[in-house]
């Protein structure tokens, strides 16, 4: 495949960092917009394994770092989840000006959550993809418990997240309070496919069952076997873009 780097604006007006990914012989299958996971990056192994697979079957991929993650600007101290949403809407718009429109959402762990949202207020979509997504984005919360408190108190705290230390301001906890997914999910609209590893020790299986049970027809389960939640094998991530590639086949 084809790779390059790009920067465009974000919700925050900053500068965004992501890559696009393409097949060697064009977009035959039409691009997708690719979410991915709390405090992670576009450069996650398993996001570029998942990738390279879809350009394989005709699809281009846009990959990006949320504000302040990566190798994006901003602080993600003033950052929320509803700013995520917005960063979405803001690559899309980017792609329909200056490559091509998603026609496909993808989102991997709390980007799954976001796709969820942000499907409705990007017209071009057409299909929708969750991997290792809680039902509700408040469930990111039950990671900064110890912290709980001083963030109540003093409004924000310092959080180890993934190794990496990360600020956490109390505006981001009740942004997450505010969210509502379970009417967003009943009226998705889109065909919906959704992966789930059923020993994920990060988010549990409990969350694909309850996004299944509220959405609308056509809608799909894939189990991810004995997969963890980053998707560190290799053949995990392969397995995500092979079965995505024939779903979607039906609907692009």
């Amino acid at each position: 495949m084809k790779s390059h780097k790009i920067e465009f604006p974000g919700s925050q007006n900053m500068n965004l960092s992501a890559r696009i990914d393409e097949p060697d012989d064009g977009l035959s299958k039409g691009a997708v917009l690719f979410a991915h996971c709390f405090t992670c990056s576009k450069n996650l192994k398993a996001v570029g394994r998942i990738s390279r697979v879809l350009t394989n079957h005709g699809m281009g991929v846009f990959r990006f770092d949320f504000t302040g993650l990566g190798e994006s600007e901003g602080d993600f101290a003033d950052t929320n989840f509803s700013s995520n949403i917005d960063d979405l809407k803001a690559a899309a718009d980017f792609m329909n000006a200056e490559w091509a429109s998603p026609r496909m959402l993808i989102g991997h762990s709390l980007g799954g959550a976001a796709v969820l949202q942000a499907a409705h207020q990007i017209s071009s979509v057409e299909a929708v993809v969750t991997i290792g997504a809680p039902c509700n984005p408040e469930h990111v919360s039950r990671h900064l418990m110890d912290k709980m408190e001083q963030i109540k108190e003093q409004g924000k705290a310092r959080v180890k997240l993934g190794g990496r230390i990360f600020t956490i301001k109390k505006q981001f906890l009740d942004d997450l309070k505010e969210q509502k997914m379970n009417k967003v999910i009943k009226n998705l609209g889109n065909p919906l496919l959704i992966f789930h590893s059923p020993v994920d020790k990060t988010v549990g299986i409990d969350n694909a069952a309850h996004i299944y049970q509220l959405a609308k027809h056509p809608k799909s389960f894939i189990s991810l076997d004995d997969a963890d939640h980053l998707m560190t094998n290799e053949e995990d991530a392969r397995y995500v873009g092979s079965v995505t590639a024939a779903w979607v086949n039906r609907y692009l």
